[in-house]
């Protein structure tokens, strides 16, 4: 089924479920949301209606077939819930998407300075700042297409919209349509406010979301993991409590309760970030899957086999699946990281490449002659790209521009947004002569502030977002297997009504949930980080549960021997 079949279905579902409800304006939180949802508000607000309308329904529908009344009452609640948590979906992605959406915000801003610098005219700054990937960049694009043939330029109606949402980008675009009417000498001077606003903004929405999401986190953590995994120890005091603790209900709760309320925890945290810096994905890098089929189960087989060898038989299917899954997402996700990981080392020299070549062009040098002589004192994948532009403008006789985003161009191998943008520069550059130089100097300062803004941002939620990490690969696991092998030593086994062939049953729940928690944790700690980015958080869950699953089964051994446990 294509993307657009399957975008096609959905719509006639929301229409559908959209009639059922007599709704005629949309509530305020819809409201506010509607830049980023894909219809309007009020037709998304009726479609949650259509889902309590269904839900009830079916529970007075249940009602009149078996007699039981009773069913009547129920439905009206049920249906208000289910109302309620179609809003609330609806909402989660909409904070997921405001988040994403409000993380480009400072490379729309920095992509309509500079180009103001070289030519000070709102509307092209606008046209160049709208070709940024992402919804912002998208929405842009419709304002800048509406006010083409008018005096406007379409930066003053786009940042009304977000007057109320961001101040701090609205105030920058605001500056930057300014610049285009300031005098020269005070023309800099506003175009560097108006990137100071959006990266001032942006710093500090990401710190109060740091301070806001640590109490939750760490809440997800104390109730997600320590007191789950203590809680196989008590086991028999529950029994001397009179509450029937048996196999099933702790499987129940381990396996499935549990993981789906972290899930749910998990969902909550990522929709309260509101900001979420766009990451270059370059989704077709991935390897072969056969390739990855085949590492994954071949680290299946020998995961089994070294775990039959010296542990109890219970442990093979932990280690087979933590082990053949963890390796092939691990193998399937690595050429990604790499790729991306070589597109992070240029933009880490972008800077001070854009600097160079400024230098020389408010020499009098020509962007071509500036770029080669660039080259020579750039190293690692900088130097290497530069070179190669160089050497394909000269050898080709094309354009700067080309040399570097052409078919079969320098930049083909990475996917970097922000070496595309300064690749545009250059040929503008090209064309205005030595007037771009300073244009470029100030972009590289405004990228190198970016960037620090990012780290920044980043390293606030680095508590978080690594206890959440260390936790789903280390901590979580060597309780985990402590606890079960100690499970013998305490009457664990016999707490569950003697239906636990010594420590076979808690040990396969407990490492369910273990591999479980990993994943889970794992994709919440991405989240958190980089937003919901499938490459990077494939290969991360696969080397977590990798290592989750060697700590659990080698902590389980460790506490077994010192504890003399007989299960082995």
């Amino acid at each position: 089924m294509t993307a657009v079949a399957a975008n096609t279905r959905f719509d006639r579902l929301v229409d559908r479920l959209a009639a059922l409800s007599p709704r005629d304006s949309p509530p305020a939180s819809l409201r506010d949301a509607e830049p980023f949802l894909d219809r309007e508000a009020g037709e998304v607000a009726a479609a949650c209606d259509g889902v309590g309308v269904i839900v009830g329904g079916c529970l007075v529908a249940v009602g009149i077939v078996t007699g039981r009344f009773g069913l009547l009452v129920v439905a009206i609640g049920a249906g208000y819930a289910g109302v309620v948590l179609a809003r609330g979906g609806a909402l989660a992605v909409v904070n997921l998407r405001r988040s994403r959406a409000l993380g480009t915000a400072p490379t729309i801003v920095s992509r309509a300075v500079l180009r103001m610098r070289i030519t000070p005219a709102a509307e092209r700054a606008a046209a160049f700042a709208a070709e940024t990937d992402g919804r912002l960049g998208d929405r842009l694009a419709g304002r800048v297409r509406r006010a083409d043939g008018t005096p406007r330029s379409g930066l003053s109606a786009f940042a009304t919209a977000w007057r109320d949402r961001f101040p701090g980008f609205y105030r920058s675009l605001t500056l930057v349509e300014a610049a285009a009417e300031a005098p020269p000498e005070e023309r800099e001077r506003t175009l560097d406010r108006a990137m100071n606003a959006v990266l001032e903004g942006t710093r500090e929405r990401a710190a109060s979301a740091a301070e806001a999401l640590r109490g939750p986190a760490t809440a997800v953590y104390a109730f997600g993991v320590l007191l789950p995994l203590a809680l196989i120890g008590v086991l028999p005091a529950a029994g001397a409590a009179g509450v029937n603790a048996t196999l099933p209900a702790v499987v129940i709760v381990y396996d499935i309760v549990l993981p789906v309320a972290l899930v749910g925890a998990g969902g909550w945290l990522l929709s309260r970030r509101p900001v979420a810096f766009p990451t270059d994905a370059p989704t077709d890098r991935t390897a072969d899957r056969r390739l990855a089929v085949v590492a994954g189960g071949c680290a299946a087989i020998a995961g089994a086999m070294v775990a039959g060898t010296v542990l109890p038989w219970w442990t093979r299917p932990i280690a087979a699946v933590g082990l053949g899954v963890g390796t092939g997402l691990f193998v399937l996700y690595r050429p990604t990281i790499a790729a991306r990981d070589r597109t992070d080392a240029f933009d880490e020299s972008l800077p001070d490449a854009l600097y160079l070549v400024g230098r020389r062009v408010s020499d009098g040098v020509s962007v071509e002659r500036a770029v080669a002589d660039a080259a020579e004192e750039l190293d690692g994948v900088a130097g290497e790209v530069f070179t190669d532009a160089a050497r394909r403008q000269r050898r080709l006789r094309v354009d700067i521009e080309t040399a570097f985003r052409g078919s079969h161009g320098a930049l083909e191998e990475l996917t970097s947004r922000r070496a595309e943008s300064a690749a545009r520069l250059f040929g503008v550059a090209a064309n205005a002569g030595a007037p771009a130089g300073r244009a470029l100097i100030e972009t590289a300062d405004h990228l190198d502030e970016l960037r620090r803004v990012e780290t920044e941002a980043r390293r606030d939620l680095g508590q978080v977002t690594t206890t959440l990490s260390n936790t789903a690969a280390f901590f979580g696991p060597l309780v985990g297997g402590a606890t079960v092998a100690l499970a013998d030593s305490v009457g664990t086994a016999e707490a569950l009504d003697g239906s636990v062939p010594e420590t076979a049953g808690i040990g396969l729940a407990v490492g369910w949930y273990v591999l479980l928690l990993s994943v889970v944790l794992t994709a919440l700690s991405v989240g958190l980080e980089r937003g919901l980015d499938r490459p990077t958080i494939g290969y991360r869950t696969g080397a977590a549960l990798c290592a989750a699953t060697v700590v659990y089964l080698l902590s389980f051994y460790a506490a077994a021997v010192v504890a003399g446990a007989g299960s082995l």
